[in-house]
């Protein structure tokens, strides 16, 4: 058996053995697939995936579809990661099915955004598939194609981006998720996250861009041709961590409709784009397993940034060590006739902190 075998294959039974270790905590997360090697969602099927009923009917009813809802799953936990990066709360992750542990129920800032990135990542990835022709049921948007934009003068044609399936197949399979807490909190958080990952859908469609090429004698642009296609995901993940910063805390109420805590804006209504929470984040300064948190210890700073990654702001006041990092490098490399490369060898010796 050859290591990529071996790989799903030693994934496959872990998965297993920890559904007979944990059978209660088998109520994880379609968003354990941005996780998972290549092959295992395929190899374990939708019946044994950790998805709700109505999740895993869907699955069934278009397994073709598995391949963009993993690949949605790890554009968003990348994204995610890459955002915040150089922040307290650095987006970690679990290797289990719940994936971001306490930070999928916890109804704060942090949960916001996971909810609206990863329904972002799931329109991108189904989209991206349609129009690269992979699918039978959606291709290019073809409602534009022919049509003159009046003011400037070009055509609509090409392959735009088609959101519309993406979005509609990303909202039924989201919204299906599974309810895991007790009632109360339970339909305040399921309305909270219906919110978030619709602000991340907008955010697909907020930030569509309109390419153009030109036609004509010698480069001229004689006749200009434009679509619509997404942006890349880098941006919007960008978007939405900047709704993030300027997102909102609502009342912790269990009717549908949310209102903002603050009293004196609560007369104004809340944006479809807006991310939405109702519990103030923990410091994420020290560890506490109880809720999965990790702490910023051992963590790598920046001395002289006056930023989130500064040693200041990360390490929380507690102070910073300092190492000594040797690092050798190939420099200065030429090409000899004939036909090798010949190059130095580089050292250089560099601080690197950590945090206390």
């Amino acid at each position: 058996m050859d290591k990529t075998g071996y790989g799903i294959h030693a994934t496959y039974h872990l998965f297993f053995l920890w559904l007979t270790v944990c059978p209660l905590c088998s109520q994880g997360s379609w968003m354990w697939l941005g996780i998972t090697s290549v092959g295992v969602p395929e190899k374990l099927g939708c019946t044994h995936l950790p998805l709700s009923h109505k999740q895993k009917e869907l699955c069934a009813r278009k397994p073709h579809l598995l391949p963009s809802i993993k690949e949605g799953a790890r554009l968003g936990i990348s994204e995610c990661q890459t955002q915040f990066k150089h922040e307290r709360w650095n987006c970690s992750t679990r290797r289990d099915p719940n994936v971001f542990g306490y930070e999928l129920t916890s109804g704060t800032k942090e949960t916001a955004f996971i909810y609206a990135v990863m329904a972002a990542g799931l329109v991108h990835a189904v989209t991206r598939s349609c129009s690269a022709g992979n699918m039978t049921e959606c291709s290019c948007d073809m409602s534009l194609l022919g049509s003159v934009s009046p003011t400037e003068g070009w055509h609509w044609g090409g392959c735009s981006d088609d959101i519309g399936f993406g979005t509609s197949f990303s909202r039924r399979f989201v919204e299906n998720s599974v309810k895991n807490t007790s009632a109360r909190v339970e339909d305040t958080l399921f309305t909270m996250n219906q919110h978030n990952s619709e602000a991340g859908r907008q955010a697909v469609a907020k930030t569509m861009l309109t390419d153009c090429r030109c036609h004509g004698v010698s480069g001229s642009c004689a006749v200009k041709t434009c679509w619509r296609t997404m942006a890349a995901f880098a941006h919007v993940g960008a978007y939405l961590k900047e709704r993030y910063e300027n997102s909102v805390q609502v009342v912790d109420r269990s009717k549908r409709k949310v209102r903002r805590k603050d009293k004196d804006h609560r007369h104004i209504p809340i944006g479809k784009e807006e991310l939405i929470f109702f519990n103030k984040s923990p410091s994420y300064c020290l560890e506490d397993r109880r809720l999965g948190v990790m702490g910023t210890r051992g963590r790598r700073c920046n001395r002289t940034s006056a930023g989130p990654d500064g040693c200041n702001l990360l390490c929380c006041g507690r102070g910073y060590n300092t190492h000594v990092v040797r690092h050798v490098e190939r420099c200065e490399c030429k090409f000899v006739w004939c036909c090798y490369v010949r190059c130095r060898r580089c050292e250089t010796m560099n601080d690197m902190h950590t945090c206390k």
